[in-house]
């Protein structure tokens, strides 16, 4: 008798709890509700994707009551604000297309869920929703109405959900017991020998053979099934059809071959070549591991914070450092890197790093602030709840908001390669089958056999992932830390390089300062040290140092006018910085310099004048970029070191002075309309337009946190000499990928030549095909480290 299987889930239907609705049947009636909803919100293409990829939904009356409790909540929230929650929950049952495209879809189906997105690898599914329109209970109870009940384990909360997978080493285990096992019994068919005994028993022997073959056939080489399966099904030809065909002919053959006593079959060759596939896909999984562990525990922000230390010296530290209990100061601007509660007794904050949104939260004292929030306003206080989620600010840094669209050249081949290679692989096997059944059967199936397995477009596919994982850690290791791998892309494609001047190619260290005005007495003195402190302008940082050690006094007002100055009250005090247009103060005299105006209680003072101290091997780095690239510096400042510069760097390089913010991002549109491909490498806090607008933007750290989501790289200061070796390097890092490209291509077309022509046996091949893949890891591998040598 046929059976039926449940249109939603595809379980086997018992006909007595049969529910059929709209001419569909159903296991029961969970499973009839869910497609109901799914209709009624026009959610019904989640069945187009896969045939039958629910779930059954179980009862969980009451199961949830507990998420009514707002403490229990908030443990559980990655963050929480009046009108926005986001939870990121971890879901089994995700397994296919089907599953991405309902839970990314749970917005059409309660109303107060604002986005959702999968982290398929994970399993989780990060919820953005409004506390004021839904409930997270309610979102559990939906989510479990329809087949994906989370996994919530309020203790070990991490450790419930990273269940490691084991079943890749147990297949492996398997495959190699029946390997061996049956190339022991396989001696005497191997050497011929003719003994009485052995002829007697070779019939139980080869069904021995058989049976031992089975839990590898089965069990080992399942997953290849599987994947062809879902590849057929969804329209896609991927490699894992000629490999579950490959295994699945010689099964059927060799088994022929002992029913019609032809010979003991290809079961040694069969077992050989699932037991080295899989030791092919362990070596693969265990050197992404690596790459994606190397990214995300050792490639830090190099944001320092500063610390306030028990007796009230502040120091820098780098983020992580940071642990429970530290006491935070939070500049102007400056990123929030942890999770804590506000000291200060008001903060104004911005989280359009984290919800998309940049309208300004007020918070009081004693309130949580969130990790990713920007500080806007005077300097404030914070104690540390958690110590650095590094992962949580690389997934903020990755959100696609931030992301610019760019075309991978190296994805746009592997792509055409991968859709044409399985169809002419399954051509090029049976012509050349046809051909050789002509001549001698058992050579037919070694050939057809060897073809479907020896070639491997795997090679191919891990070529640009491998080198650019490892890219990516040797250059965080150098102190170049970039968003992600498109932009090792983006650089190797620059022509033209802007330069900020101010915090860039100079540096903030304490270098001469000198004031020119009315002499300041410690009363001014004291102010100015106060306002300063709350700003993070590279000028303000170096002020700020260069004033003696004052008390610390509360700022009633602070506003900065980036690019221009502050201004700012301390009791019945106002105090305002910035540059000359900023304080309508224009006695400029005839030699321009750096400049820092001083204005107390509508009194001009004076200034403060910057002779700026130049990066280190600046002239050198100039020198070598001019070769290859349009460099160009643009400087908010007045042209008052034209002269020097001039003297200092290439007769090419362009000099623009007097650029506000907007200005410095239209002359970067200006250049791309011109067809140019700009790098802007500039501080963060003035150039975060301008680093958003360019093809690349390049943030200088140096022990400041103006940390800019808008930027595709974080460059340690130390490090701002090795511009020249980071550029070329990415170029040498593109090449490394087209080397290995053509070193897959050849390893295909010499392995299908001999297999072919007969000259090479299905167990060869089952050994070759892993190795190519070893061969292309090692050679990226040695490459990208390689290019990292040489000076």
């Amino acid at each position: 008798m046929d059976t039926e299987n449940c249109f939603h889930c595809g379980n086997e239907i018992i006909k007595k709890d049969e529910v059929v609705f709209e001419e569909k049947k159903f296991c029961c009636t969970g499973c009839k509700t869910v497609y109901e909803i799914f209709s009624q919100n026009d959610l019904t293409c989640y069945y187009d994707f896969q045939a039958s990829p629910g779930a059954t939904p179980l009862d969980i009356k009451g199961k949830y009551d507990f998420l009514d409790n707002d403490e229990i909540v908030a443990k559980l929230l990655d963050f929480q604000e009046d009108s926005t929650n986001i939870v990121s929950l971890y879901i089994p049952h995700i397994h296919c297309s089907s599953c991405i495209w309902i839970l990314e879809n749970l917005q059409k189906l309660q109303s107060g869920i604002n986005a959702s997105q999968v982290n398929f690898p994970e399993k989780k599914v990060r919820v953005t929703y409004n506390p004021q329109k839904t409930t997270l209970k309610n979102i559990v109870e939906l989510l479990s109405s329809i087949g994906y009940e989370p996994y919530i384990s309020l203790e070990n909360f991490d450790e419930g959900k990273k269940n490691v997978d084991r079943s890749l080493i147990y297949k492996i285990g398997v495959a190699f017991f029946c390997f061996g096992n049956i190339m022991l019994l396989s001696f005497p068919e191997y050497f011929e020998v003719e003994e009485f005994w052995i002829n007697q028993y070779r019939g139980f022997f080869r069904w021995l053979i058989f049976g031992l073959s089975l839990p590898a056939f089965v069990y080992s080489a399942s997953g290849y099934y599987v994947s062809a399966w879902k590849s057929i099904k969804s329209g896609l030809l991927n490699i894992d059809i000629p490999i579950a065909l490959g295994i699945v002919v010689m099964f059927v053959r060799s088994t022929v071959d002992i029913v019609f006593d032809y010979g003991q079959g290809f079961f040694d060759s069969m077992c050989g070549l699932i037991f080295f596939m899989l030791l092919g896909k362990l070596f693969q999984t265990k050197t992404y591991d690596f790459l994606s562990f190397e990214r995300d525990y050792k490639s830090y922000f190099p944001i320092a914070i500063t610390k306030v230390l028990p007796d009230g010296k502040e120091e820098a530290v780098q983020v992580y450092a940071i642990e429970k209990g530290d006491r935070l100061l939070i500049r102007n601007q400056e990123l929030i890197p942890v999770d804590g509660i506000l000291i200060s007794e008001k903060a104004s904050i911005d989280y359009s790093f984290v919800t998309g949104e940049a309208v300004p939260i007020e918070k009081k004292s004693g309130d949580k602030v969130f990790a990713g929030g920007k500080q806007l306003g005077k300097v404030i206080e914070m104690e540390v709840l958690f110590s650095v989620s590094q992962s949580y600010l690389t997934q903020l840094w990755s959100n696609d908001v931030f992301q610019k669209r760019v075309e991978q050249k190296h994805k746009t081949i592997t792509d055409k390669i991968s859709r044409y290679f399985t169809p002419a692989l399954l051509g090029l096997a049976v012509v050349s089958f046809v051909y050789w059944l002509f001549f001698d059967t058992t050579t037919a199936f070694n050939v057809f056999t060897a073809i479907l397995i020896v070639a491997c477009p795997c090679a191919l596919a891990l070529t640009a992932p491998f080198t650019l994982g490892n890219v990516l850690r040797i250059l965080g290791n150098r102190k170049f830390y970039l968003k992600n791998a498109l932009v090792i892309e983006q650089l190797a494609k620059v022509d033209t390089i802007v330069f900020d001047k101010t915090g860039t190619i100079t540096t903030n260290k304490k270098t001469a300062i000198t004031y020119e005005g009315t002499p300041l007495n410690d009363a001014d003195l004291k102010l100015l040290k106060n306002v300063l402190r709350g700003s993070n302008h590279p000028l303000s940082r170096r002020l700020y140092e260069f004033i003696p050690h004052f008390d610390k006094m509360e700022v009633t007002h602070f506003e900065e006018v980036i690019g221009k100055g502050i201004f700012a009250s301390i009791q019945n005090d106002t105090i305002k910085l910035g540059s000359s247009q900023y304080l309508q103060h224009m006695s400029e005299n005839t030699h321009k310099k750096t400049k820092v105006h001083v204005e107390i209680n509508g009194v001009y003072k004076g200034s403060y004048v910057f002779n700026n101290q130049y990066r280190n091997g600046l002239e050198q780095l100039f020198e070598r970029l001019a070769k290859k690239y349009n460099i160009v510096v643009l400087s908010g400042d007045n042209d008052g070191e034209r002269k020097i510069l001039e003297k200092m760097l290439p007769s090419n390089t362009t000099l623009v002075f007097n650029q506000k913010p907007e200005e410095k991002l239209a002359y970067i549109e200006s250049l791309q309309s011109q067809g140019k491909n700009v790098m802007m490498v500039g501080d963060g806090l003035n150039d975060s337009g301008a680093l958003a607008q360019s093809n690349v933007g390049i943030s200088i750290s140096e022990n400041v946190n103006v940390f800019s989501p808008a930027c595709d790289g974080i460059l340690d200061a130390s490090q701002f000499d090795r511009i020249a070796f980071f550029m070329n390097y990415s170029k040498n890092a593109m090449k490394t990928i087209y080397m290995s490209f053509g070193l897959s291509l050849l390893y295909n077309v010499v392995g299908l030549s001999y297999a072919v022509t007969g000259n090479l046996s299905p167990l060869v091949a089952a050994i070759i095909m892993p190795l190519s893949t070893i061969t292309i890891v090692s050679f990226v591998t040695i490459m990208s480290n390689y290019f990292a040598r040489r000076k």
